[in-house]
């Protein structure tokens, strides 16, 4: 398009606004939002005054084109690079990270290309109470709580309001800094199932660890051509140059830090943090919170679910979704060694799927991310043996401790590293030894690895169509009361399991210590809009005719005994006995009363059909057990929960389903 083409387009669809132009290389003041907004699609003409150290601008669609040229200017960087995705591109980055102090490169000769980063200590999680979703209607955003409730089923802004703010925190953010403008794919490029984004950011390891989550690169653009894609602006808000030098060599603002959605514009801003969940804006932002808000317009799933392939000595297959809080073992799940002889577990993906009913009424899922961005602490070659074997190629660490002789070392690897003749530098930067009073690694530290390296990909985990899933698993970290397995009566029952899931809280957070959470559908922090209008959404596929509905499950590894306080069930590879019995009742729906008895809560294995072969001594009554009193006590505390979070917006079906199980608890006889 021409300039002059431009300017008559511009006036066509204005109509009665004249734009007075003396010159086509006039800077146009953005002061004037209403002024902008009529001259946004000239800004797209011609190139922003920006120098660009990689990539074309000519060769980006006219939508991209628009909406860099509003972004440089608000920003002001120096400079833009256009990111092609390479390894060339990649260690470029890497290098000018080492150069600055930002990483370190781990030299031992077990690791190959593996980076060490250390955050500013005020920047080490997701900030929760500044992540906001921005509608005109707050409630399409987060229930209305009972009055004088805390809500924390998400933050809530209105968007004109959030807007004039963000403009005034990007004004001239990126000074002295470059641009990177990074295409992505969230899932298989080119898949059906997949969506894009544009991410714009100001800091070189978040473009490093995007290159690692998500397919990055210039076959992105190519499939994008010039259809409209999720727009992510991120900024760590540190101008250069700066007032003083940076202790950390980690730039942030942690006193402006607020992550911003707009699901109407599908738009994702994010301000003043360098941590993966807040600045990786495919992750979280997108995958979730912008995803869960596009599915539900759709008529999909984008869950906090890891999707794993088990396959039994015969060569059966079955996949499994399944559902945990962060930090609760979904990346030790997803990449698990089965202890059972001849059984098989692969990963398609350890923490997100976007899943979607077939025409033949299956649901399918894919993995949209493309690496694993795992927490780092209780990871070892015992807990999850395929984790730390993603670690050895091309992974970025993110406040781990490091060692003398180039290695990386975090809490759960005592029994594996011996550090005799090793100095450690904890994350923080300091000298660290077995008898310190603080721990080596952050609580919430991270490997960032391509999910290539793990060496139990399933083979069809990049499939465009997704894997068909046949089980949807629940659970979290429930030390009393919860048996190890037990399985929906229903699909409204399985989702009232869901709505009401809990967990002890974990270093993800904000949220710390060792208290019980409540966490539907482990994605409390996530939701993109009302999680009671989420619940109904999910309420709302059984009605579908022709769907094929998963068996739902909830699972519970973290049971203690009531004497000892020690776990019942030895849980990681162990786990796989529980799989077992789970593709049993998938693959014999006829065998139900042979293979379950019927509690008050759901359907629990009955002790002969739970493969325990050479566990020993275990105190499976315990284990298994569904005690009243607890669960009388745990029903009025998911009726306060509801009445407090959701009130009016929890769907008629979850009362009724509450309202039945507390009749069957009322109805036990005795403690069983």
């Amino acid at each position: 398009m021409s300039y002059l083409q431009g300017v008559s387009t511009i006036l066509k669809q204005s109509r009665s606004t004249l734009l007075k132009l003396k010159h086509p290389d006039c800077r146009i003041s953005l002061n004037n939002a209403r002024y902008l907004s009529l001259c946004r699609p000239l800004l797209a003409l011609t190139p922003p005054d920006c120098p660009f150290v990689n990539g074309d601008f000519k060769s980006l669609s006219p939508k991209i084109q628009e909406f860099l040229s509003e972004r440089i200017s608000l920003c002001k960087p120096d400079s833009l690079h256009i990111c092609d995705g390479s390894e060339a591109e990649r260690d470029l980055l890497l290098k000018g990270l080492t150069d600055s102090g930002a990483a370190l490169k781990l030299h031992h000769p077990d690791l190959e290309n593996c980076y060490a980063v250390r955050t500013n200590p005020a920047d080490v999680a997701r900030v929760e109470s500044r992540t906001l979703i921005c509608t005109e209607d707050k409630n399409e955003t987060i229930p209305t709580c009972a009055e004088g409730a805390q809500g924390r089923l998400g933050q809530w802004c209105e968007p004109d309001a959030m807007d004039e703010k963000l403009d005034v925190l990007f004004d001239g953010c990126m000074k002295g800094r470059t641009m990177y403008l990074i295409p992505f794919s969230m899932g298989p490029v080119g898949s059906p199932l997949s969506k894009i984004g544009i991410e714009l950011t100001d800091s070189p390891y978040v473009t490093v660890s995007m290159r690692v989550m998500t397919r990055m690169g210039k076959s992105v653009l190519d499939v994008l051509g010039n259809d409209d894609f999720v727009k992510c602006l991120h900024s760590v808000g540190q101008p250069l140059p700066t007032a003083d030098p940076d202790p950390f060599n980690w730039p942030c603002n942690p006193k402006d830090t607020v992550i911003t959605h707009f699901p109407h514009r599908k738009e994702i801003k994010s301000y003043g943090s360098g941590y993966g969940g807040n600045s990786l804006l495919g992750k979280k932002c997108f995958a979730l919170r912008i995803g869960s808000c596009i599915a539900r317009d759709e008529g999909w799933f984008a869950e906090h679910m890891l999707i794993l392939g088990v396959t039994n000595p015969e060569g059966e297959k079955k996949y499994i979704a399944a559902a945990f809080p962060s930090a609760c073992g979904k990346t030790n799940l997803a990449m698990m060694e089965p202890s059972l002889p001849g059984w098989k577990v692969e990963c398609v993906g350890d923490d997100i799927a976007w899943m979607k009913f077939d025409k033949n009424g299956v649901l399918r899922a894919i993995n949209p991310e493309n690496g694993f961005f795992g927490v780092a602490p209780g990871t070892s070659m015992k807990t999850n043996p395929n984790a730390i074997r993603c670690c050895d190629k091309d992974t970025v660490f993110t406040n781990v401790a490091t060692t003398s002789d180039g290695n990386y070392w975090w809490e759960g690897l005592e029994k594996e590293r011996d550090l005799s003749n090793t100095e450690v530098t904890d994350w923080l930067g300091k000298p660290w030894a077995k008898d310190s009073s603080s721990k080596a690694a952050h609580g919430n530290s991270r490997f960032c690895t391509p999910a290539s390296n793990c060496p139990i990909m399933d083979p069809l985990w990049e499939d465009s169509e997704g894997v068909p899933i046949s089980a949807i698993l629940f659970g979290g970290r429930r030390p009393k009361g919860v048996p190890l397995i037990y399985e929906a009566n229903d699909w409204s029952h399985g989702v009232f399991i869901a709505s009401s899931m809990c967990s002890e809280t974990t270093a993800a957070a904000e949220h710390k210590g060792t208290d019980i959470m409540r966490d539907p559908f482990a994605m409390r922090p996530f939701f993109g809009y009302n999680a009671g209008h989420y619940l109904q959404h999910w309420l709302s596929m059984q009605d579908k005719e022709g769907y094929q509905l998963p068996k739902i499950f909830h699972v519970n590894w973290f049971r203690k005994g009531d004497k000892d306080d020690k776990f019942l069930w030895p849980g990681f590879g162990e786990n796989s006995r529980v799989l077992k019995w789970i593709c049993e009742r998938i693959a014999h729906p006829e065998r139900e009363d042979e293979m379950t008895v019927p509690s008050a809560i759901g359907r629990i294995p009955k002790p002969e059909s739970l493969d325990l072969s050479g566990l020993g001594e275990l105190n499976m009554d315990e284990l298994m057990s569904v005690p009243k009193k607890y669960w009388l006590s745990e029903l009025d505390s998911i009726k306060e929960y509801y009445n407090e979070q959701f009130g009016e917006d929890l769907p008629k079906k979850i009362w009724e389903q509450h309202e039945q199980l507390v009749k069957r608890i009322q109805d036990m006889e005795q403690e069983s």
